[in-house]
């Protein structure tokens, strides 16, 4: 395990303003996109500019977009939000669709998931290592092939048998027991009595 998240801003998870409850506020307030004119690196940007930036600027309105080109530097993506919080994104050889999917990804974004290590309000010495528990962790095996509605009542494996059926069950065994004895004892007797 790393001690990266140490380094993280911590919080709550929460919906940014409550986004949702009235309109949707998209949360990507601009975006520069940096790139070299002449450098391999770039082509892909370059294309995305020519062909997928004037149709993304005019389906976003409220984002602002901004173009930068520098000399003989990598192809960069930077995503500022509302909160103040930015992302940045290496876009080094990738084709104009990938950055479109990049672009579509920092427009969906609220700008907090990946800088914030989320803290939970709850809290235990002793955490669990078995997992969560789903209706089928306790089930036997044999359900999977049962055809249902089923004659068989067989108990599931999680419920334990009561005191009340046990001493049931014992009945139930001493009385074929003294059944099989008497059964026994009644042979011989005729036996005898020939």
């Amino acid at each position: 395990m790393s001690n990266s998240h140490l380094f993280l801003k911590s919080g709550f998870p929460r919906a940014p303003l409550q986004n949702g409850l009235g309109r949707y506020v998209c949360q990507l307030q601009r975006v520069t996109l940096k790139f070299c004119k002449h450098h391999g690196s770039s082509r892909g940007m370059r294309a995305f500019l020519e062909n997928h930036l004037v149709d993304f600027a005019k389906e976003n309105p409220g984002i602002v977009v901004y173009v930068k080109p520098r000399r003989h530097r990598t192809p960069v993506l930077v995503g500022e939000y509302l909160n103040g919080d930015r992302e940045w994104l290496n876009c080094r050889n990738n084709t104009k669709d990938e950055i479109l999917k990049w672009m579509q990804l920092l427009k969906t974004q609220n700008g907090s998931s990946s800088s914030l290590r989320l803290r939970k309000m709850w809290h235990t010495d002793v955490p669990s290592i078995q997992g969560p528990w789903t209706p089928f962790t306790l089930k036997s095996p044999d359900t999977n092939l049962t055809t249902y509605p089923n004659t068989n009542d067989s108990q599931p494996l999680d419920i334990e048998e009561s005191a009340t059926e046990k001493l049931i069950e014992l009945f139930k065994k001493q009385k074929l027991n003294d059944q099989s004895v008497n059964s026994i004892d009644a042979k011989q007797c005729l036996k005898e009595l020939e």
